[in-house]
């Protein structure tokens, strides 16, 4: 069995390419990719180490494969589990909603018991609100992915997030680091 569930939704492949892109760094062996519209609860409980990819839609609104299962993902017990979100989102033409959709998801997930690793400085980045921010402002719940205004920047955050989320499971994995 793979050491990370990767569970993502994706409606126009964004989220699916990044999720894919993770997976090249920590290998096919290492981490099983699930696309959320065609799990059930019981995928989550293969796995201790979980990586979640969620992109939010115009006005902070959920994807809709993740909006059918949300009911699920609220029932799901975390407890136990180290878990990493990735959220995609664009800064400057949606900015008052940027990544809201990850942070939605990382308070129901906090409340049924998952440990949360992965938090990303908001250095970089140019918004005026989002969900997904920590209480001090300073961090997002997980890792911030701008396809849309800052797709050069992508492989690199994937590479520095990717090393502090193993760092962070307490994993002994190596990760490439790749320009892709």
């Amino acid at each position: 069995m793979s050491v990370i569930g990767l569970f993502f939704g994706s409606d126009e492949g964004n989220t699916e390419n990044v999720a894919q892109r993770i997976q090249q760094r920590l290998g096919d062996g290492v981490v099983e990719i699930h696309d959320i519209a065609d799990v059930t609860q019981l995928e989550f409980a293969d796995y201790d180490n979980i990586l979640l990819g969620i992109p939010t839609w115009d006005f902070g609104q959920i994807q809709s494969d993740w909006e059918e299962f949300w009911d699920d993902i609220s029932a799901v017990d975390f407890t136990g589990k180290s878990v990493a979100l990735f959220g995609l989102g664009d800064q400057f033409g949606y900015g008052d909603y940027f990544l809201d959709a990850m942070g939605m998801l990382h308070d129901v997930i906090l409340e049924n018991g998952a440990k949360i690793v992965g938090h990303w400085s908001v250095e970089g980045y140019e918004f005026d609100a989002s969900k997904a921010l920590t209480p001090d402002g300073k961090s997002f719940v997980g890792l911030a992915i701008d396809e849309d205004q800052q797709e050069e920047l992508t492989a690199q955050r994937l590479n520095v997030w990717c090393e502090q989320v193993v760092r962070e499971m307490g994993l002994d994995l190596s990760v490439d680091a790749l320009e892709d």
